[in-house]
């Protein structure tokens, strides 16, 4: 690997040995951790084109070990040469893999033998970190590597809720007792001050490539919000009949609402006994009036910021926010809750925030050498960013200059908004 890559991918710094095998083996073991009460049959199934078994998670992550890092050996010999068609996600460099759309269909191998095939590559990745056979590359990585399952940790948590949701009984992932009302922070506005600002990551610590290189912008006065769109404010656009005005909506998005039927955020529902309620990752819950709204698209939070009299945030004036003050982080990753708490005043964390911003490459961005530098670059279209973090984001893995991504019309993610004027 050579040195440009490192730099585009990790800190320019050696990782310590010590720190690297603690972290990978912390990474691996919350992956455990998530899928340890889940039966053979909730991993395998895959509940649209989008989203994948758990299973297939486990064992994608664990290959992005043994491709790059034990691949690397070439004396390496696979566990089963089957794994690297079968569980590639896109990096065509590689070669042939299976298509995405039948992850589902792959029954074998089977959940046992994907924990054993987790177990091996673990075993060999540890011992050769612990014993210093890594190089400066491939210990950077390692370290890509565990970020890389951090990811695939939050997707995993995505795509379950979507295919528990499609279950007639409306089954709960995390058992715990419903909700009290909350009241949301009242809302207020942050001034930004125009001016010449720099945005990015400064190479001080791990960043994606995608996050640099850290350049200047030139930002307009602007007042952000200081805290999230609540549900309760959602609730007043539907019975404003936001969903039914075309005068509030892109053209994609109108037409992505009549095209599906759109009334209210993804997993909402309104029944005349219970009201309004959302699946949640423990079941079906009503509607928290002073959480953070979320599973909403692009296209739905832009027309909701109109509707309000305001608008998106681009992800240069997000940033420049959540740098003026302290990184205050609401909820993060709880495998005993899953789900956002209340709507307070905090820089990131609970949802994930839609920026007006589309997924473009920062300037003098420089795509990696190799099949690793399909992890990013190749993205760059069609996409919107989002910024912050999500109650499903692990703790190690939020930082202000993340740009997260997903097309305009996506709406299992884990996402909200936050309001500029």
């Amino acid at each position: 690997m050579s040195r440009r890559t490192e730099d585009t991918m990790t800190a320019t710094t050696r990782p310590d040995v010590t720190t690297v095998l603690d972290r990978f083996r912390e990474v691996r073991a919350r992956t455990d951790r998530l899928t340890r009460d889940l039966s053979p049959e909730d991993q395998t199934p895959q509940s649209m084109t989008e989203a994948s078994p758990a299973k297939w998670h486990r064992a994608h992550t664990t290959w992005f070990f043994e491709e790059f890092v034990l691949g690397a050996d070439p004396a390496y010999r696979p566990r089963d040469p089957a794994f690297r068609y079968l569980f590639n996600s896109y990096y065509e460099a590689v070669g042939e893999r299976h298509p995405r759309a039948a992850r589902g269909q792959v029954t074998r191998p089977g959940v046992a033998e994907v924990a054993a095939y987790r177990t091996d590559v673990e075993e060999q990745v540890a011992d050769r970190v612990a014993a210093g056979r890594l190089d400066e590359s491939l210990l950077a990585l390692v370290e890509l590597g565990c970020h890389h399952e951090e990811q695939h940790q939050e997707l995993l948590l995505m795509d379950l809720k979507h295919l528990l949701s499609g279950n007639v009984l409306q089954p709960a992932y995390v058992e715990r007792a419903a909700d009290a009302a909350v009241a949301a922070d009242p809302l207020r506005w942050t001034r930004v001050p125009g001016g010449v600002t720099h945005v990015g990551d400064a190479g001080e610590g791990f960043a994606f490539d995608n996050e640099r290189p850290r350049h200047r912008v030139w930002l307009e006065d602007v007042d952000i919000a200081t805290r999230q769109v609540t549900n309760a404010e959602w609730l007043e656009f539907i019975a404003d009949g936001g969903y039914e005005r075309p005068d509030l909506w892109l053209s994609d998005g109108w037409a992505q609402v009549q095209r599906a039927g759109w009334r209210a955020p993804a997993y909402w529902r309104h029944d005349e006994d219970a009201g309004w309620t959302t699946f949640t990752l423990s079941g079906r819950r009503p509607v928290v009036a002073g959480e953070p709204v979320c599973h909403v698209s692009f296209v739905e939070a832009d027309a909701f910021a109109r509707w309000a009299g305001h608008r998106l945030p681009t992800e240069q004036e997000w940033e420049a926010h959540a740098a003026s003050g302290p990184a205050t982080v609401g909820g993060l990753l709880d495998p005993a809750r899953c789900h956002p708490g209340a709507a307070q005043e905090i820089a990131l964390g609970d949802v994930w925030e839609w920026t007006a911003s589309a997924y473009l490459p920062y300037p003098g961005f420089e795509t990696a050498p190799g099949a690793v530098g399909e992890y990013n670059g190749k993205f760059m279209n069609d996409q919107h960013v989002l910024r912050g973090a999500s109650a499903i984001t692990p703790p190690e893995h939020v930082r202000t200059t993340y740009r997260n991504f997903f097309p305009a019309s996506s709406r299992w993610a884990f996402a909200g908004l936050r309001l500029a004027r």
